[in-house]
C-alpha cells in the first residue's frame, strides 16, 4: 500500500521506495463475559443444540448420579443444615416444619410447569440455570443471620430454590431417559436415585459440618454452588436428546406432549405404573419417624445421627444401585412389588425384636438398604413406562403423584403409635405395604393380556 501524496511531500526524494504500509485488520466487536462463556460452553456441547442423528450408546450410570446429586444436596441443606441452624437461633420447630412444608408445595405441583422443559431451549441450558440459580439461592440464605426475624425472607428464598431444583431435575430426568437402553433402565434408576440420596448426606452432613466451623454465613451455601458447578461437568458426557415433539408453534407443540402424556397412561404399562404411585408399596415413611420414636430403644440423639444421617444416606445409596442392577435382571413392576414385601417384612422382624440400640441401629439399617430397593425400582418401572419423547413431563407426573403414599402412611404410621405405641406404629407400616402389594398383583393378573387359544 502506498503512502498518501501528503506524506510523501514531507519526506526527501527516494526515501518512499522501499516504505510499505500494512493494513490494519479490522476491530473486531467487543464481546460481554457471558457472550464469551456461552460460545464456550456451546464448542463444549454444553449448550449446544445439536442432537443426535441416531441411537447413541449409553452413558456410564455414574452420569446420572451426578446429575442428581444437586437435587438431593438441596434437599439434606434445607432438611439438616438450614433445619438446624434455624433452631439454634430460636426458630421453633413447627417454624422449621413450616420451612420444609413451604420447599415441598413446588415439588408436588412440579408436574404442571414440567412441559416448558420438554418445548423451550435444551435440558442442558436447563440443567445450567437451574444449577446458577441453586447456588445462588443458597448464597444469599447464608447473607442473612438465622432467626425468626430473617424466616420469611429465608423462605422465600428456599421457595425459590425448590421450585429451581424442580428443573433441574425435569432436565436430568429427560437427559436420562433418552440416553438409557431398554436394557440399562434399572441400572440407570438406581445410579440416580443413589445420586439424590448421596446429595443428601452431602447437603445435610458436610455443609453442617462448615457451617459449625466457620463463622462466614454464606460460606456452607458457597460450597454448595461449588459442588452444583463441578456435577455440570457430567453433561459433557451424556448427548441432548432429541426433541420430535416440538413445532414452530408452541400451543402445538404442547398439544404433542399431552397426546405423549395420554399415550403413556393409557398403556398397561403406564396406568400400572400410575398405580404404583398411589399403592402404600415401599413407601418407607417410617424412616421419618425413627427419630421420634428412638427413644423406645434406648437410642440416644448422636445415634439417631449417624443411623438417620450420612450412614443411612450412603446404605440407601448403596441399596440402590443393587437393586437397580437386580430389576435388570426380573421383570421391573415384579421387582417393586418384590423388594415392598421385603420391607414390610424387614418392618415386622423389627417389631419382634428387642427394644435395644443394636436392633435399633442393626433394623434402621437394614430398612434404609430395602428402601434403596424400592427407590431404584420406582425409577425402573417409570423409565421403563415412559420410554422417550416428552420424558420431562412424564416422569414428573410419576414423581409427583409418589408423594402421596409417603403422606398417607406417615400419618396412619403416626396414628398408630398414638393408640399402640411401637408395635403398632410398625404393624401399621408392613400391613399398609403388604395391602399396597396384593392390590397392585391384583390389577395386574387382571389386566394381563390372554392368549389367544386357536381351534385345532
Amino acid at each position: 500500500m502506498a503512502l498518501p501524496p501528503a506524506v510523501r511531500g514531507f519526506l526527501p526524494p527516494g526515501a518512499t521506495r522501499n516504505i510499505r504500509i500494512r493494513p490494519v485488520p479490522p476491530l473486531s466487536p467487543r464481546r460481554s463475559p457471558l457472550r464469551s462463556i456461552v460460545t464456550l460452553l456451546k464448542k463444549t456441547s454444553l449448550l449446544s443444540d445439536a442432537r443426535p442423528a441416531g441411537p447413541t450408546a449409553s452413558p456410564h450410570p455414574i452420569v446420572y448420579l451426578l446429575l442428581c446429586i444437586p437435587f438431593g444436596a438441596s434437599a439434606g441443606y434445607l432438611v439438616v443444615t438450614l433445619g438446624y441452624l434455624l433452631h439454634q437461633a430460636g426458630v421453633s420447630v413447627s417454624g422449621v416444619a413450616a420451612l420444609i412444608a413451604v420447599s415441598f408445595i413446588p415439588q408436588t405441583w412440579k408436574f404442571v410447569w414440567a412441559p416448558v422443559v420438554d418445548t423451550t431451549m435444551t435440558s442442558k441450558s436447563w440443567f445450567i440455570l437451574s444449577a446458577v440459580v441453586n447456588g445462588g439461592t443458597l448464597i444469599a440464605v447464608g447473607l442473612f443471620q438465622p432467626g425468626p426475624a430473617t424466616l420469611p425472607i429465608i423462605t422465600g428464598l428456599i421457595f425459590l430454590n425448590s421450585l429451581s431444583t424442580t428443573f433441574q431435575a425435569m432436565a436430568a430426568e429427560n437427559l436420562m431417559a433418552h440416553a438409557t437402553n431398554e436394557a440399562e433402565k434399572g441400572r440407570a434408576g438406581g445410579w440416580y436415585q443413589a445420586g439424590n440420596l448421596g446429595g443428601q448426606g452431602i447437603g445435610g452432613g458436610v455443609a453442617l459440618w462448615i457451617a459449625q466451623h466457620t463463622a462466614i454465613g454464606w460460606l456452607p451455601g458457597a460450597f454448595m454452588a461449588a459442588l452444583f458447578a463441578a456435577c455440570c461437568v457430567a453433561l459433557l458426557f451424556i448427548a441432548e436428546p432429541p426433541a420430535d415433539h416440538r413445532h414452530d408453534s408452541y400451543a402445538r407443540s404442547l398439544w404433542n406432549v399431552m397426546a405423549d402424556v395420554w399415550n403413556t397412561a393409557k398403556a398397561r404399562g403406564g396406568y400400572l405404573a400410575l398405580l404404583i404411585c398411589f399403592v402404600p408399596i415401599g413407601s418407607g415413611a417410617a424412616a421419618n419417624l425413627w427419630s421420634s420414636v428412638a427413644g423406645d430403644w434406648h437410642a440416644d440423639a448422636d445415634t439417631v445421627a449417624l443411623v438417620n444421617g450420612i450412614l443411612g444416606g450412603m446404605v440407601s445409596a448403596v441399596g440402590c444401585v443393587v437393586g437397580g442392577y437386580l430389576c435388570d435382571r426380573m421383570d421391573r413392576k415384579l421387582t417393586y412389588a418384590v423388594f415392598g414385601a421385603a420391607l414390610a417384612l424387614a418392618t415386622l422382624a423389627m417389631a419382634a425384636m428387642s427394644r435395644t440400640v443394636p436392633m435399633f441401629v442393626f433394623f434402621t439399617l437394614l430398612y434404609a438398604f430395602i428402601q434403596g430397593f424400592n427407590y431404584a425400582s420406582f425409577s425402573a418401572v417409570v423409565l421403563e413406562a415412559i420410554g422417550k419423547g416428552a420424558a420431562a413431563t412424564k416422569y414428573n407426573i410419576f414423581a409427583a403423584l409418589s408423594n402421596f403414599p409417603i403422606q398417607y402412611v406417615g400419618l396412619l404410621d403416626g396414628w398408630a403409635y398414638e393408640r399402640w405405641h411401637t408395635n403398632g406404629f410398625l404393624a401399621m407400616d408392613a400391613v399398609t405395604g403388604l395391602v399396597g402389594v396384593a392390590i397392585f398383583y391384583a390389577v395386574a393378573i387382571a389386566t394381563a393380556p390372554r392368549a389367544v387359544s386357536r381351534p385345532a
